[in-house]
């Protein structure tokens, strides 16, 4: 971040660094920095700097700074700081005279609990006074935290990547040429943070790998990181960023990189009148305030996530960056039932493209379709969440060419449903596959066994519809049979994790219930005992409680909506409501719905998920009563 030398330092000014003791002290002078290797700052960022300029905590000590000004009037200084703690305050002044705090023609305190908490980042600090164009003044700041907490102001010891091998504090002082500074004063534009510096990160927000998307709506992406979130908004019904500085970042048509402009520039003003008009296209449920903050979020997510040829990626970042069939037909049914039916025919048609030979599929692709990314074992849940999603998209779809739309999908369909009931043993199970957890169990699980369930109804329905009655019949017959095993397997054990019953309960019990399936007459009791022993104190859901698995505190906002998802489409009005307001309220602060939860109830792993965000659509779709329906059991 380079200072505007013509408006902010005298054209001749050199930035002199002194330390010195607040009450008189001796000077606090930071310590030797590491290896000159180490000490180089990134080009594009003082995010990491080399070595304190002053540790300003604690009795006695301060740090001030010299500088001059063109301006006629301060409005503001930034400062970057590290805390380590807390609470605290933080005194920033300027004097006239470096020892002398009656000297100060401005004076401001930072709470250091109002940043987070401790943290790292560049602190902005409002400032009303008048000074004298070229005259010297000092910039001097001091911390008082409970218990000494280090708090320190940072500058660069070492070499500034680009600069002259003078642009260094050495003692002597910093050469404005080509180096990086500890404070601005009048920052404006690019000086301020969250355009190539980052703003005051709380160390809380950093469990979270990601914090939101940039999107052009054609299919390039890019992830905010959580340093550049701080302070930031987004344009409401757009993938643009408001930044602190009230300019904007979006990622330009076909870019692989964001761009910070004016809030009035063209190419950013096209682009939100474009991702408004196709909310517009379809119904963002809801009604008003935070829920339909909330829908509006997810769908532009899930929009962003959604690739041209329509892989949908779970998430944007490496390892989360596939196409999990799964994920997939919960975006699929969600933009199905806000009326965007050309994104969920697309990943129908994805899907479709996608599964293998024996009509099941690989447990993710890469997001150019080309095949699985690893070894990962296929799962068998995909083989009724594809046509159940397919179900959903039906019952929603424009009439006019919908029966031809779904003769296009039918084949793969089909092939689903036959594996499906194929693979039934004697007893009306399905073999024993991952499921969503990404783990592998001895013995069916109930998070394979009742998406099947809900899929194998969903085809004999979709058969009936093009006249396929031999089809329908043959996997009406099969949904029998895996009913009557649930029952007889699953529903002693409270519809637990597996049915040898040695793996506790699971949050895809939800997966029995409505929308997915019609729920057998003891499922409330069950739904009710699972969803209390998997709650955790911050409030949500762990997926299991599985003895040979350790959740933790860590919750999952996708487990903790399935409960949201079942009671609402079950007639559970008032209990798919509270867990539907806790979900929302771990938005971060850009309003998107995060991975997991840690136990304070802070967002960590990847935000957003497009599975949450899918699953809080499709609920607030179902609280509005537009038409969330459950494929229909097998006719007597």
């Amino acid at each position: 971040m380079m200072m505007r030398t013509r408006s902010v330092l005298a054209a001749t000014a050199l930035l002199t660094t002194l330390l010195h003791a607040a009450d008189g002290a001796a000077a606090a002078a930071a310590a030797g920095g590491p290896p000159a290797q180490a000490r180089r700052a990134a080009p594009d960022r003082q995010a990491g700097h080399a070595a304190a300029l002053a540790g300003i905590g604690g009795a006695g000590n301060a740090g001030a700074q010299e500088f001059t000004t063109s301006a006629g009037r301060l409005d503001r200084v930034s400062l970057y700081l590290s805390s380590g703690a807390a609470a605290g305050k933080v005194r920033v002044q300027v004097r006239a005279v470096r020892e002398d705090p009656g000297s100060a023609v401005a004076d401001a305190v930072v709470d250091l609990a109002s940043l987070g908490g401790p943290g790292a980042g560049w602190v902005e600090v409002p400032l009303s006074a008048s000074v004298s164009p070229g005259s010297r003044y000092w910039l001097f700041a001091q911390a008082t935290t409970a218990g000494d907490q280090p708090v320190v102001w940072y500058g660069t010891r070492g070499d500034t990547a680009g600069g002259p091998e003078g642009a260094r504090y050495d003692g002597a002082g910093w050469r404005e040429s080509g180096g990086r500074f500890a404070f601005y004063v009048n920052p404006s534009g690019p000086e301020r943070c969250g355009e190539v510096e980052a703003c005051y990160v709380p160390a809380s927000l950093k469990p979270a790998r990601t914090a939101g998307l940039l999107a052009d709506g054609r299919g390039a992406v890019e992830a905010v990181e959580p340093a550049f979130a701080v302070g930031a908004r987004y344009v409401p019904g757009s993938n643009v960023l408001e930044l602190p500085s009230g300019r904007w970042r979006y990622l330009p048509a076909g870019s692989s990189k964001s761009r910070v402009v004016g809030a009035d520039d063209p190419g950013a003003l096209a682009q939100i009148a474009e991702s408004r008009r196709w909310l517009a296209s379809g119904t963002v449920p809801g009604g008003s305030g935070a829920r339909r903050e909330g829908a509006e979020r997810a769908l532009l997510s899930m929009r962003a996530l959604l690739r041209p040829n329509g892989a949908f990626a779970a998430a944007w970042y490496p390892f989360w960056d596939f196409s999990w069939p799964r994920d997939s037909a919960f975006a699929a049914a969600a933009f199905a039932h806000t009326g965007h039916d050309e994104e969920a025919y697309r990943i129908l048609r994805y899907n479709a493209g996608t599964q293998r030979p024996d009509g099941t599929w690989e447990a993710r692709t890469r997001l150019d379709g080309s095949g699985p990314p690893d070894d990962r074992r296929w799962q068998l849940d995909a083989n009724g969440w594809v046509p159940w999603a397919a179900w959903q998209w039906y019952r929603t779809a424009p009439a006019a060419g919908r029966a031809e739309r779904l003769r296009a999908l039918y084949p793969a369909l089909a092939k689903a449903a036959d594996f499906t009931a194929g693979s039934l043993d004697a007893e009306g199970l399905p073999p024993a596959s991952p499921d969503y957890w990404e783990l592998p169990t001895a013995t069916a699980n109930i998070g394979t066994a009742a998406p099947l369930l809900a899929g194998l109804n969903a085809a004999a329905d979709l058969a009936s519809e093009l006249g396929r009655d031999a089809d329908a019949g043959r996997w009406e017959q099969a949904a029998r049979r895996l009913e009557a095993g649930i029952a007889k397997r699953f529903a002693p054990l409270g519809y637990g994790r597996t049915a040898d019953g040695l793996h506790g309960r699971d949050s895809a019990a939800a997966f029995m219930a409505p929308p997915f399936n019609t729920a057998p007459a003891d499922l409330p009791r069950a739904l009710d005992d699972t969803y209390r022993e998997l709650r955790r104190p911050n409030g949500g859901l762990v997926p299991g409680s599985d003895p040979d698995t350790r959740w933790g505190n860590i919750t999952w906002t996708a487990s903790t909506s399935f409960f949201a998802l079942a009671w609402t489409a079950s007639g559970e009005r008032a209990k798919g409501d509270a867990v539907l307001d806790w979900v929302l309220g771990r938005r971060n602060l850009l309003g998107e719905l995060p991975e997991t939860v840690d136990a304070q109830g802070l967002p960590k792993a990847v935000v957003p998920l497009g599975w949450t965000d899918a699953l809080v659509l499709l609920t607030l779709t179902g609280q509005e009563g537009r038409g969330l329906e459950t494929p229909p059991g097998p006719r007597t």
